[in-house]
């Protein structure tokens, strides 16, 4: 099976729907073109029947961009189907990306449906969508709440309509990876068809496990992540595309690659931040400030020593700055020695210790000693500056 792994952001899209986060046209032509550049395969650009805008801004960056599929989302329904067609036009690689619920919450008590008349829907859905365009993707809303057997049935009935590309969305975040992953293999090993598909995870966050479904999704055969930038979308978000990225960089046993620049990560990430407006948490793996930041004295004086002690990543990887050895209370005296060296200061193991004694009264008063603080302390009880 081929193990390339196609990467679809849907920061534009999924990421979007965040409260406070809404992009005007010319953001989200900017954000495109760093995705672009950034290597993703797919950009979901937008839902275009939803607003007036957000048609103008999927059919702004269809134009726009040449070395990626650029997608837009529909329901189920032909008005959307139309609306997604349109605005991709211009494209050179457009995709719609339509679909409907198929778990029994969404198709009882949603859409007031039975699971039969589900099933016509997303046939009939995906052959209006293929007249229209040839790359069709079919997303079984909620199908990490579905019944596999189900599943199952509908996916061969929109692959036999179409479909190319098949998202299992875990839309509330509920599964355990093993059991995502299960359902995954499930329809590899049981639909009709699925070996001429690309099948797709698309995982949320509510339980904190989106990155590890995703994880578990391509070990049993899908071969497409839905992601964000930092992980941003509804509620508490989707799939990381820096988390799944990394993951599968630094574990070479996993055997899978992906097309981006992971150098552009770090910028990446920071544009969308201020863009969306959606602070990036300090402890964010991969991007966050305190990524690559070290303040325990037993970890520092290991990193000190070789930083593959304590960093699976290197910050020139992702684009980072550097690490960086945070001075607290909970340092020792190598990382004290280290960041005074870095002042332009000398001394001796015995000096050290001398002022070791200063830094901790010091460093029980402040949260973190600053470099005009260092300067303090290196001429005081002793003055050996250079």
């Amino acid at each position: 099976m081929n193990n390339n792994i196609q990467i679809f952001d849907t920061t534009l899209r999924d990421g979007e729907q965040v409260p406070g986060s809404k992009l005007n046209t010319a953001e989200k032509i900017i954000i495109a073109d760093q995705l672009e550049l950034l290597g993703v395969n797919v950009i979901e650009a937008g839902f275009p029947v939803s607003s007036p805008g957000d048609f103008e801004a999927v059919e702004a960056i269809a134009k726009r961009i040449k070395n990626a599929t650029v997608c837009a989302l529909s329901r189920a329904v032909e008005k959307d189907i139309d609306a997604a067609a349109e605005a991709l036009r211009h494209s050179v690689a457009p995709r719609i990306h339509t679909g409907i619920g198929t778990s029994d919450f969404h198709v009882y008590s949603k859409l007031n449906m039975n699971r039969n008349s589900v099933i016509e829907h997303a046939v009939s859905a995906v052959q209006y969508a293929k007249k229209k365009i040839f790359d069709v993707e079919f997303y079984a809303e909620d199908a990490g709440r579905t019944e596999n057997q189900y599943l199952a049935r509908v996916i061969e009935a929109v692959i036999q309509a179409g479909a190319t590309v098949i998202n299992i969305p875990d839309t509330t975040g509920f599964c355990l990876p093993e059991e995502y992953g299960e359902k995954i293999k499930y329809l590899m090993d049981h639909v009709k068809g699925i070996e001429n598909v690309i099948l797709s995870t698309h995982c949320h966050n509510d339980l904190g496990l989106a990155t590890a479904n995703a994880i578990a999704g391509i070990e049993n055969g899908a071969r497409q992540i839905e992601c964000t930038i930092n992980g941003i979308g509804e509620r508490a978000g989707n799939t990381s595309l820096e988390e799944v990225v990394m993951i599968m960089r630094k574990h070479e046993k996993l055997k899978f690659i992906n097309s981006i620049n992971t150098q552009l990560l770090c910028e990446t990430s920071q544009m969308v931040s201020e863009m969306m407006n959606m602070p990036i948490q300090a402890n964010k793996a991969i991007v966050g400030s305190n990524a690559f930041a070290h303040s325990s004295g037993i970890h520092q004086d290991g990193f000190l020593k070789n930083r593959e002690n304590y960093e699976i990543i290197f910050p020139e990887e992702v684009g980072a700055l550097d690490s960086s050895i945070v001075l607290t209370a909970r340092s020792g005296r190598a990382a004290l020695a280290f960041r005074l060296k870095n002042l332009g200061y000398e001394f001796s193991k015995d000096e050290i210790t001398e002022l070791y004694a200063t830094f901790l009264i010091v460093a029980d008063k402040e949260k973190e000693i600053r470099d005009e603080q260092l300067h303090m302390i290196a001429k005081t009880p002793i003055n050996q500056a250079i």
